[in-house]
């Protein structure tokens, strides 16, 4: 989770503190994702050739791009918390889709982090800008999507390598677009490498090897500590200031979605899937 985490602190350092742009950080995290991840996939024996397919890597480049794109302007603490919700509303909005009932309970937990987040994005001088609100929250349901395509891998590793893999055109393309506006440095290209191979890609080897130690309800639990990570690590990293606003915001959020994943059978939503940026 510190992983996961770690790659919102590492998108906002870069894109605010050096001189790398959101469509290069984008396509070195990618491409060194996909190098980390066939990497593990190789030592592991295993081979990717027909591992994933192009419509996943398309939810996964569509996750990688907004998430940079709305770091530009978002706090590290406010896009985590954003990017959670919408990662578990779509995935538990798909399992209502197929007909799978919420309990009162539930339905209470649902409406608490709805309300945090109507809180969150009401204007006022603590509110996220609307554009980075915007695309982190189309990230977390691009990233939802890719989530719920990738539910019942036989082998998750080598699914998410290959899709890696398939990504990477689709960044090359975006870089070739806005290659007018590219610009790089090496800090910004380190955190970048950091972010895809090992916050990504080690990150995500060692959540999936961690997967079958855990029950259902512990790694749903273990999830909700993303966005409270991030937020510690901005507060002490990056000297980002916690408001009321993202604090009561967070509670209701985070408590709203405990309620809803922690009660209830919902298999379609299976927290294995959860968030991993």
């Amino acid at each position: 989770m510190v992983a996961f985490a770690a790659n919102s602190l590492l998108c906002r350092v870069a894109l605010r503190g050096t001189g790398i742009d959101a469509v290069t950080f984008t396509s070195v995290r990618i491409v060194s994702g996909a190098f980390m991840l066939l990497l593990v996939v190789w030592i592991q024996g295993g081979r990717v050739r027909h591992a994933g397919n192009w419509l996943s890597a398309l939810a996964l480049f569509v996750y990688a791009a907004g998430f940079s794109f709305a770091y530009l302007s978002l706090p590290a603490s406010t896009g985590a918390l954003l990017l959670f919700a919408a990662v578990q509303a779509t995935m538990i909005g798909y399992s209502v889709r197929i007909g799978e009932r919420l309990s009162m309970l539930q339905c209470t937990g649902l409406v608490c982090a709805l309300a945090g987040l109507v809180g969150l994005l009401l204007p006022g001088l603590s509110a996220p800008p609307p554009g980075g609100a915007a695309l982190m929250l189309a990230a977390g349901m691009a990233w939802g999507i890719y989530s719920l395509r990738g539910k019942g891998a036989k082998n998750p590793t080598m699914e998410t390598a290959g899709n890696f893999a398939r990504a990477v055109p689709f960044a090359a393309v975006l870089s070739v677009i806005t290659h007018t506006h590219a610009a790089l440095d090496w800090p910004g290209l380190v955190y970048a490498i950091a972010s895809g191979a090992v916050t990504s890609g080690i990150g995500y080897a060692l959540w999936y090897a961690t997967l079958p130690q855990l029950k259902v309800a512990n790694a749903a639990t273990v999830q909700l500590s993303v966005p409270v990570i991030a937020a510690i690590g901005a507060t002490v990293f990056l000297d980002e200031s916690l408001t009321p606003r993202i604090v009561l915001a967070s509670a209701a959020i985070l408590g709203g979605v405990a309620i809803v994943v922690l009660n209830g059978r919902r298999p379609a939503a299976s927290p294995q899937y959860g968030v991993k940026q």
